[in-house]
């Protein structure tokens, strides 16, 4: 974050005014990039109204801005630092998320990755394994121009209490998880535990979904390991970019 801004980007996003600039409009779903104005500060930011989600039959309906909220403070629990600044508030077309634009490359993602920049992908890895991702897109992996920082976009589809892992990433599948992950999530366990993080993800996830949470968190505590395909279904979104 630049030391220029005064406030942080979470108070920018939770209280500025919204401008609406533009609509993105690959996706399925509803999302406008707007201007953000706080005391004098002014980022750019995504914005996707839940009223513009189109409904799901395995995911409660109008529950995906959440669902984006909970994967930022699940991403900030562990240290991660993947999933940029994102709030739930009202905007230009009602309630919805609102996220850090980041800029980047279009033409550069998992597809087009550099080896080495594949290699930095195994904490993207294990934090799908935790959330559950169902649509985890070749094109959903954003390095920030300039600082070279690695984000993850789009987790309206995440935190299911079925198993519903659908991503690109099987890189590092049946490898050892490093033990720096491994430390970063039994931190995470822990917290989880405690009221205040469960109490922070209440508003976004239901009570089993958290307990799902939790389970999957065990799970990979358990095995050190990341986990190898499944056969019994499909384990890769469409379209995969």
């Amino acid at each position: 974050m630049s030391a220029s801004y005064p406030n942080t980007l979470q108070t920018v996003l939770t209280h500025g005014s919204l401008e609406l600039k533009g609509q993105f409009m690959l996706g399925s779903n509803y999302t406008f990039l707007v201007t953000v104005r706080y005391e004098g500060q002014e980022i750019p930011a995504v914005y996707k109204p839940a009223r513009g989600e189109q409904p799901l039959w395995d995911f409660p309906e109008a529950s995906l801005a959440g669902r984006e909220v909970a994967a930022y403070l699940v991403g900030e629990a562990l240290g991660f630092g993947l999933v940029p600044p994102t709030a739930l508030r009202d905007g230009p077309f009602g309630h919805g998320s609102l996220q850090q634009f980041i800029d980047y490359d279009p033409g550069y993602h998992y597809f087009t990755f550099t080896p080495a920049d594949r290699q930095r992908l195994r904490p993207a890895a294990l934090f799908d394994l935790l959330v559950n991702n169902a649509d985890r897109k070749g094109s959903h992996f954003l390095i920030q121009k300039h600082s070279r920082y690695l984000y993850l976009i789009d987790h309206g589809l995440c935190f299911h209490e079925e198993d519903k892992l659908r991503t690109v990433l099987w890189d590092f599948a049946g490898e050892p998880i490093p033990e720096n992950l491994l430390a970063a999530l039994a931190a995470f366990r822990v917290m989880l535990s405690n009221p205040s993080l469960s109490a922070a993800l209440e508003p976004y996830l239901s009570p089993g979904e958290i307990t799902a949470l939790a389970a999957r968190a065990d799970v990979l505590l358990k095995t050190h390991t990341f986990p190898i395909p499944p056969e019994d279904r499909r384990a890769f979104p469409y379209p995969p970019l």
